[in-house]
C-alpha cells in the first residue's frame, strides 16, 4: 500500500469512533478515525503503510456490528465544481420557484 488512509464502507449506523478505533489498533498506531454521520461508511487514518496494508488485508469482507466490513485504500478527494449561485437573490438558479 502507498498511503495510511483507508476507507471504511458498510458500517453500521451505531457504529462509533472510539469502536472501529479500537478495531483498527490492532493492525497499527491510529492517527484519526472520521465516520461520515449516517452515510454507512468513514475513513480511518494509521500512522504508517505497513499498518494500514495489514488492516486492510485483514478487514476487508470480515463481519463487524453484524455488517461486512468493504475497506480499501482512501482515494483522494475530489475537488468538486463550483454551484451556480445567484447573487443577485441569494439562492440557486435552475430548477423550480416560484419567484
Amino acid at each position: 500500500m502507498q498511503g495510511n488512509k483507508l476507507y471504511v464502507g458498510n458500517l453500521s449506523y451505531s457504529v462509533s469512533d472510539s469502536q472501529l478505533k479500537d478495531l483498527f489498533s490492532n493492525y497499527g498506531n491510529v492517527k484519526e478515525v472520521t465516520i461520515i454521520g449516517n452515510k454507512g461508511f468513514g475513513f480511518v487514518e494509521m500512522e504508517n503503510p505497513e499498518g494500514a496494508g495489514k488492516a486492510k488485508e485483514a478487514l476487508n469482507d470480515s463481519e463487524f456490528e453484524g455488517r461486512t466490513l468493504k475497506v480499501d485504500e482512501a482515494r483522494p478527494r475530489e475537488n468538486r465544481p463550483q454551484r451556480n449561485y445567484d447573487s443577485n437573490r441569494g439562492r440557486q438558479r435552475g430548477g423550480y420557484s416560484r419567484y
